[in-house]
């Protein structure tokens, strides 16, 4: 028995690192072409080792092109992902806390109306969005980026509520006899509950505004404002010789924030997820 039961863990450990190679070597990949020769990336591409290491794509990469470092580039991304993920925060924060403690005429409604958005594909929204913001002059600007993140989002707000109403409602009751109000009970009582939650919202904010490719696209025509992702596809030229290792090079930076993120934050994220909806 203790036999057969080393060679099942023997396998199943087997199985999960191929697995796990299989997934991490695109990434693997990526890392290794960053440190090739151009010249090399495509004609010896099964090899992960490069023949010799060329970190001159680095320095050539973060000088960009057209004249624009890439440090902009990064400090654009930095700028619309911050205010986006604070905005995201304290919208969908307030909206769920009405939705869950609040009680008001219509609530049912409203919430429904909130789910239904979530049926809503992006591509429908796309050109009544863009003449809304076109007519009020914020084209070639990071506020269609930045200030409707400040309305809320209906996946967060619902994360939110569900978490919400698993926190016992006694405990506004005994803020309410210790003299808090609406905002003091979410401030002082609810808030260092909702740690977890608020992580979680934070980080799926910051991927998706981070990895946006087609809201920047649409919105930015100045290459000065143009944000990571759309200055990698910016960086490859179909009219001349693309800097391939150099592109490389400003791909794997792009990842590090994200790495950073998932490695420092994943404890929160899966206990925000995994007590999504769970009563006490």
């Amino acid at each position: 028995m203790k036999r057969g039961k080393h060679v099942y863990t023997v396998l199943r450990y087997a199985f999960t690192s191929i697995f796990a190679l299989g997934m991490m070597y695109p990434l693997l990949w990526m890392v290794s072409s960053s440190l090739k020769d151009t010249s090399e990336i495509f004609i010896h591409a099964h090899q992960l080792i490069p023949s010799q290491f060329k970190f001159a794509n680095y320095t050539n990469g973060i000088k960009g092109f057209a004249g624009i470092s890439f440090v902009v580039f990064f400090k654009n991304s930095i700028i619309i992902t911050f205010f986006s993920v604070i905005g995201a925060v304290l919208s969908s924060l307030l909206t769920a806390y009405g939705f869950a403690r609040i009680r008001f005429r219509g609530a049912a409604i409203w919430f429904a109306c909130m789910m239904t958005t979530m049926m809503l594909p992006h591509e429908v929204l796309t050109i009544p969005q863009y003449i809304l913001f076109q007519k009020l002059g914020w084209i070639n600007t990071f506020k269609p980026l930045i200030i409707p993140s400040f309305f809320g989002g209906a996946f967060f707000i619902f994360l939110l509520i569900q978490f919400m109403r698993g926190i016992p409602k006694e405990l506004d009751e005994s803020g309410k006899i210790d003299g808090c109000g609406v905002f003091g009970i979410l401030i002082r009582i609810l808030l260092p509950l909702l740690v977890s939650p608020i992580i979680t919202v934070s980080i799926f904010k910051f991927y998706w505004t981070w990895d946006d490719f087609f809201s920047p696209l649409l919105y930015l025509n100045s290459p000065k404002l143009a944000t990571v992702a759309l200055a990698l596809k910016n960086f490859s030229d179909p009219t001349m010789q693309t800097d391939w290792g150099a592109l490389f090079a400003m791909s794997v930076l792009s990842l590090i924030p994200i790495l950073l993120v998932f490695a420092f934050f994943q404890k929160y994220m899966v206990e925000g997820i995994s007590t999504t909806g769970l009563k006490g």
